[in-house]
């Protein structure tokens, strides 16, 4: 392990016991090793069912840990108790894909940033002076405190979602599908939004995604995963770029892109992957 790795994740096993009389338990991870050092950004892609999220949840420890460990700045944190949990939330943050439902509608935003920074026992002087710097760092207008959810579009939610994440200043966000229920253009600004971020603070990503254009964006390295086992890793520039596995050429053949032409022959090309797969 190098000297600056922040998150060690090292043969990680996640089984959920099955439903019912006859049901087998399920093994969402399968020896999971992943590695994030201090201010880098991990991608981790795959499709719905490949137990990416899976692994972010139990970063956070929202899943349970049935084998292998989770080490966080040296401190193996793989079954942590309800208390330790939330102590771990000053350094592991999450920010989740839906930016509608993982606000609160009731609360206006400026008592939504405030929530974690008093329920850590900061004053509600420092916590009204940290809710102000949140704004202006996501590039939200200051008289945004003063108003409800329901009143900003996707993009604006998942920018006060990402406000919310950075109040304890953590050295570590999970960022869990944070772009995919947003348009493209705002998908864009909310990526730039993400390494602003990173240069200024220096906190570190495990990026989940489902499409690789988006973490090609902002990952320094990329795992890719297929039904709970880690098939590819490596530069996001050689694995986004010139993969090897074949389910990673597959998903690079399935990313949209803007060029009519180019996604025709992208789709023809992943025709003509699927086939020669099936057939070999």
């Amino acid at each position: 392990m190098l000297d600056d790795t922040l998150l060690d994740v090292r043969d990680l096993d996640v089984i959920y016991p099955g439903r019912g009389a006859r049901r087998a338990p399920f093994h969402a991870l399968r020896k999971v090793s992943i590695q994030i050092r201090s201010g880098e950004t991990v991608g981790l892609v795959g499709e719905s069912g490949s137990g990416k999220t899976t692994l972010g949840r139990s970063v956070l420890g929202l899943a349970p840990v049935s084998a292998g460990s989770i080490s966080f700045d040296r401190e193996d944190i793989s079954h942590p108790t309800a208390n330790r949990r939330r102590e771990l939330a000053r350094s592991i943050q999450v920010v989740f894909q839906d930016p509608y439902g993982s606000l609160n509608p009731v609360l206006l935003v400026g008592d939504t940033l405030a929530e974690p920074l008093i329920a850590q026992g900061i004053g509600r002087t420092e916590a009204r002076r940290r809710v102000s710097e949140l704004i202006d760092q996501v590039g939200l207008p200051s008289n945004a405190l003063s108003r409800y959810p329901r009143e900003f579009s996707g993009g604006q939610r998942q920018r006060i979602a990402i406000a919310r994440a950075l109040a304890l200043r953590p050295r570590l966000i999970v960022c869990d599908e944070p772009v995919s229920a947003l348009d493209l253009t705002t998908q864009a600004r909310i990526l730039d939004l993400f390494i602003e971020i990173q240069k200024e603070t220096g906190v570190a990503y495990l990026f989940v995604s489902h499409d690789l254009t988006v973490v090609r964006h902002v990952s320094h390295r990329v795992a890719v995963m297929f039904k709970g086992e880690i098939v590819e890793n490596g530069t996001a520039e050689q694995v986004t770029g010139a993969p090897i596995h074949p389910y990673t050429q597959r998903l690079l053949m399935a990313s949209p892109v803007a060029h009519p032409v180019r996604q025709r022959e992208r789709r023809e090309e992943r025709r003509r992957l699927l086939a020669a797969q099936a057939g070999s």
